[in-house]
């Protein structure tokens, strides 16, 4: 019988063609690896993806986790947060503080980072169309802080992109959402030098069904866009692209995963030099990893936690630069305590015990693995090749493209395994009827009537009449050329909210 990756790329039952490794890790085009010496050098950073209910809430999350020892913060925001909208905004009834923290001010953002100094920790954030506004609220609260700005670092996933094709937390339409990506790029650039100002985002690609090749694909598809729109704008790609992150899935496919991903190095690479990238460093793929939430079952969850700790370990086998570990519950609800702290300890013992880290790239050479990123490597092409005729990323999602290739995907899988095809422990096979029993987290409908109070508080103490002069200032230049980033920090600073922000730009842009 023949058998298949998820992609559909047909495995052999043997590989025995030998392939010369002429290629070192840490040299172009970065197939084995960014660095020479990998994880002896530096072990990837331990994020665990957090934020729910209050900012003081999260706030308390992120000590135990810092506690716990975990490495670098990456901020959940709920869904008003995410498309702009306070707290107290009708949309926002049912789901302030749910998937996510809270965040409507500069206020929020100074208790969530209570007693962390910005200057020595790294921050990913998980936002898209309202990044402007949390990345100026960090900048403006690192600024309280005395932090020097050229030193805080961290990732503003800021991938609209992927919004349109598969999550739809988007606000603006394509062309202005395009326009505050790339004011990022060039302010970020002269004024905050090690914050990487995009995450491109396969992992939601991933989570709306594609397959590998898919997320492959289209992310550096996405990617280029960006390259593309950041040099039109006339940045230079050998100073902004050393910025440029990406975040990827990672699925139970072991070995298919891990070609993935150093496929995805030798791509981008290629890529960016054909653009005209010189530097080593702005032709480096870098990426953040999480592990499927997709796959998570709620049969039988103590199974997740083998789920979670192969995808992790297919993860820093790829070679992953920062990494999220899943917790066993999350099929149910967000990460009890007890979760994700397994879920950490799940990726120091790794790190620590596995003796995976102790070489670099230690797959190399492995018949399989090498033929398997090549036959990854030209599937994904030929995608972009198509995504190119149309005219590049954009063009392709309004046509709609993107889309259409992710929903035959996903309902071919979905079809697997109803028909079987696909085994899923626990679920069509090896299942029980037994409902398991364990604590979950639940956040209350009363967060909403917290946060609506510390709004109108914040509203009756503030200078509102500064609050209006920058609002009216940043609706002023919204209609002009001017990198906006300055007046919405400005903005800020005098505690407009997120919801107050947002509206000026939806006036100006409109909504898509």
């Amino acid at each position: 019988m023949k058998r298949k990756t998820t992609s559909g790329i047909e495995i052999k039952e043997v590989y025995t063609e030998p392939k010369e490794i002429k290629e070192q890790p840490g040299e172009f085009p970065f197939t084995r690896g960014i660095r020479k010496d990998m994880y002896r050098g530096r072990l990837w950073t331990m994020r665990q993806y957090a934020g729910f209910s209050t900012a003081q809430e999260s706030n308390r999350r992120y000590h135990y986790l810092l506690a716990q020892g975990t490495t670098g913060l990456s901020v959940a925001f709920d869904l008003p947060t995410q498309i702009g909208y306070d707290s107290d905004h009708p949309l926002s009834e049912g789901e302030v503080g749910k998937v996510g923290v809270s965040i409507d001010s500069l206020k929020d953002m100074e208790e969530l980072f209570e007693g962390i100094e910005l200057e020595s920790i790294t921050t990913s954030m998980t936002i898209n169309a309202t990044a402007p506004i949390l990345l100026s609220m960090y900048i403006a609260l690192a600024k309280q802080q005395n932090a020097d700005l050229k030193k805080i670092s961290g990732t503003v996933q800021n991938d609209i992109l992927k919004e349109y094709a598969a999550r739809g937390t988007y606000i603006y339409p394509p062309k202005p959402s395009m326009r505050l990506i790339t004011d990022i790029f060039e302010y970020c650039s002269e004024e905050v030098p090690k914050f990487n100002t995009i995450s491109i985002s396969g992992y939601h690609i991933r989570e709306a069904g594609s397959t590998a090749v898919q997320e492959l694909a289209f992310t550096l598809a996405n990617g280029k866009a960006y390259l593309k729109a950041a040099m039109d704008k006339g940045l230079d790609i050998n100073i902004f692209a050393k910025r440029l992150s990406f975040f990827f899935n990672c699925h139970n496919n072991f070995f298919e995963e891990i070609a993935k991903f150093r496929a995805a190095r030798r791509m981008w690479a290629k890529l960016t030099k054909e653009l005209g990238a010189t530097q080593e460093q702005a032709q480096m793929l870098r990426f953040h990893t999480q592990t499927g939430g997709s796959t998570l079952t709620a049969q039988q969850p103590l199974n997740n936690i083998v789920r979670v700790t192969t995808q992790a370990l297919a993860a820093v086998l790829g070679g992953t630069q920062s990494l999220h570990t899943n917790g066993y519950d999350e099929a149910f609800s967000l990460p009890t305590e007890e979760a994700a702290k397994l879920a950490l300890r799940t990726q120091q013992i790794i790190a620590f015990e596995s003796g995976v880290t102790d070489t670099a790239d230690p797959l190399a050479g492995s018949y399989f693995i090498e033929a398997l990123t090549e036959e990854l490597e030209t599937s994904a092409w030929k995608y972009i090749e198509k995504i190119d005729s149309m005219g590049g990323a954009v063009a392709a999602i309004e046509a709609g493209y993107i889309q259409n290739e992710i929903a035959r995907s996903a309902y071919e899988y979905q079809n697997s395994v109803e028909d079987g095809s696909q085994k899923i422990v626990g679920v069509n096979c090896y299942s029980e009827s037994e409902v398991p029993d364990f604590e979950l987290l639940k956040v209350s409908d009363s967060i909403r009537d917290l946060q609506t109070e510390k709004l109108q508080h914040l509203k009756s103490v503030r200078d509102n009449e500064i609050v209006r002069q920058a609002l009216d200032i940043l609706k002023f230049h919204s209609k002009s050329k001017e990198n906006l980033i300055p007046y919405i920090i400005h903005a800020v600073e005098a505690y407009a909210t997120l919801g107050e922000i947002s509206d000026i730009l939806r006036e100006e842009f409109g909504e898509y």
